[in-house]
């Protein structure tokens, strides 16, 4: 249980948001905090041991007491239904209506309001707690500050040393206009070989997404591989004036979106033990459209990924040898292509009409499961395009097939593992992947076709097992293209009902016969259904009190590695 806490950076599955529980009974919970030395319990001033154990003890055990971290039901009241920290004592609309009187949808340059601040009310009142040097989260805020001073004295180059420095006054400061200038800096720094992210960055785990889940991945940039993503990145213009979407909502210049592929150094907060795949920010839209974006591709991680991947996974879910084929020989790259069109060209496309605020005004609880499933039909769109050939990113029209097929199977089927029996799809890129391939099966069928041509995806059983084939992939291909216009529409119009339909008729309930049976064949198989990464341990070599070079050293141990960081980073308070 401890280790799942850790993993999952709290008491909440890190994908289905769904509470966990001990495999303990009360009682011997109880007894524990009973015999442990009070000194090490996080109590409160004057609080005794038996006291804690009865405010504890329901918070880690009772199924009713936050039963899910972040919840984007729209039935329900989105902030009060959600157990993350952003908010105390204030409901969603007072949220919504407080964001509707400070905000100027005038702004052509708004900030990313809320992005590190807590909101409560308080004496009646509701007010942002910031998260900087002197407010919320200090301690742990002024050790960032001081790495990043210490950083600055060893920048690159100027431009990364002024990055860093605007970095350190965004949080001493707090002031988020001082963030956006951090961000046009450090989009602009395409030189720098080391790079990093830091900051409150994604709002996936706000179910209103406003605020921001502390983050950092250092990385080298990996001079090869990026050559690929370079490729799709220099072509930008040419795949936003040739998408199947509106005119009107093309970027008629898309500007500076630099690609790379970069290995990680080390990762933390938000990005870890699990990691993304793909990195594409700032996250602020204008500063996009103006300035430009990073995308990048997490190289080692994905490698790793790639290495590790199950056979008898891929043997079970495969309807056909040819299947396992075509994976085998392309899925590694076709994944890796998936990856950068995502990142470079999918969340970088597209344009919101004149006067439409951002998604997360108008689309709320549905805006991060539309973002993804935009950037995701972009790659899966332009993956058998000629254009792909012509730059060497893919070999030859057979390899994309791969990613079709993997991209089908897992959106109808093998995610469904990462779900108990009776539970709905709450994670967004959860809900994205299954709302595309739900929706294109659906539309794909022989009564949507003319002249009732067969179905584009095939629901097959051989041997009493499930199988999704792809008998049309030009359709397929042309259908991701119809999706792609409408949901681009959806974002650029701010068409919060359009959006609630489609998420919540292709992307929340889940085929309980077929979950069912997923559940029974990947148990037969007794794999993991989650990874993880530990960090690398960078201890310097000195010289005459000069680094002269650094060893790597991996703990190779989860548990060690945790109770190190408990020892020497726990400089947040027990009760925030």
């Amino acid at each position: 249980y401890t280790k799942r806490v850790w993993f999952s950076n709290g008491i909440h599955h890190h994908y289905s948001n769904k509470k966990m529980f001990p495999k303990i009974s009360r009682k011997y919970f109880t007894s524990l905090l009973k015999n442990a030395d009070s000194k090490l319990l996080p109590l409160k001033k004057g609080e005794s041991v038996s006291k804690f154990s009865k405010r504890i003890t329901p918070i880690i055990f009772n199924p009713k007491i936050a039963p899910v971290k972040v919840t984007f039901d729209s039935r329900v009241d989105v902030i009060k239904n959600s157990a993350v920290n952003f908010y105390e004592g204030v409901t969603q609309k007072e949220v919504e209506n407080y964001y509707k009187k400070v905000m100027n949808k005038k702004d052509s340059q708004p900030i990313s309001y809320g992005l590190n601040s807590k909101m409560m009310k308080v004496n009646g009142k509701i007010i942002e707690r910031k998260w900087k040097v002197g407010g919320m989260y200090s301690k742990s805020i002024e050790k960032i500050v001081y790495w990043l001073e210490k950083a600055a004295t060893v920048a690159e180059n100027n431009l990364q040393k002024e990055t860093l420095l605007e970095l350190v006054k965004y949080y001493k400061t707090g002031n988020l206009k001082d963030f956006d200038a951090y961000n046009k800096l450090w989009v602009k720094d395409t030189k720098s070989r080391v790079d990093a992210v830091n900051g409150f960055i994604e709002v996936y785990n706000d179910p209103l997404g406003y605020r921001g889940s502390f983050e950092s991945v250092v990385s080298i940039k990996d001079l090869e591989a990026t050559k690929r993503i370079k490729a799709i990145g220099d072509n930008a213009q040419w795949f936003e004036d040739h998408s199947p979407i509106d005119n009107k909502y093309k970027k008629k210049k898309v500007v500076g979106i630099s690609a790379k592929v970069i290995t990680v150094v080390v990762e933390s907060g938000d990005a870890s033990p699990s990691t993304p795949i793909g990195i594409n920010l700032p996250n602020s839209s204008w500063i996009r459209k103006e300035y430009g974006s990073k995308s990048v591709n997490l190289g080692n991680i994905v490698h790793a990924y790639n290495k590790s991947g199950s056979l008898e996974s891929l043997k079970e879910f495969s309807y056909s040898p040819e299947e396992v084929k075509l994976i085998k020989k392309y899925g590694a790259l076709a994944d890796d292509l998936e990856t950068d069109m995502h990142e470079v060209i999918g969340h970088a496309s597209g344009q919101l009409a004149p006067g439409v605020s951002p998604p997360k005004q108008t689309l709320k609880n549905y805006a991060s499961t539309i973002e993804e499933a935009r950037a995701d039909l972009v790659a899966l769109y332009y993956l058998p395009d000629q254009k792909l050939i012509d730059i060497g990113v893919i070999p030859n029209k057979e390899a994309y097939k791969a990613e079709y097929i993997k991209y089908i199977k897992n959106g109808l089927m093998l995610q469904l593992r990462r779900i108990k029996p009776g539970e709905d799809i709450e994670e967004a890129h959860m809900r994205n992947r299954q709302m595309i391939a739900k929706w294109v099966y659906e539309k794909g069928k022989s009564d949507n076709q003319p002249n009732g041509a067969a179905n584009v995806i095939e629901r097959k059983t051989k041997n009493g097992k499930t199988y999704f084939v792809i008998n049309n992939y030009k359709k397929l291909r042309e259908l991701f293209g119809e999706l792609l216009n409408k949901i681009q529409r959806i974002t650029s119009e701010g068409d919060f009902a359009a959006a609630k339909n489609l998420v919540e008729t292709y992307g929340v309930k889940v085929d309980k016969v077929l979950h069912k049976e997923v559940l029974e064949r990947y148990k037969r198989l007794n794999l993991a259904p989650y990874s993880g990464f530990i960090n690398p341990v960078l201890k310097p070599v000195m010289k005459d009190g000069k680094i002269t070079d650094v060893k790597i050293e991996f703990p190779m141990d989860f548990t060690k590695q945790m109770l190190y960081y408990a020892k020497n980073y726990s400089f947040l308070p027990n009760m925030n």
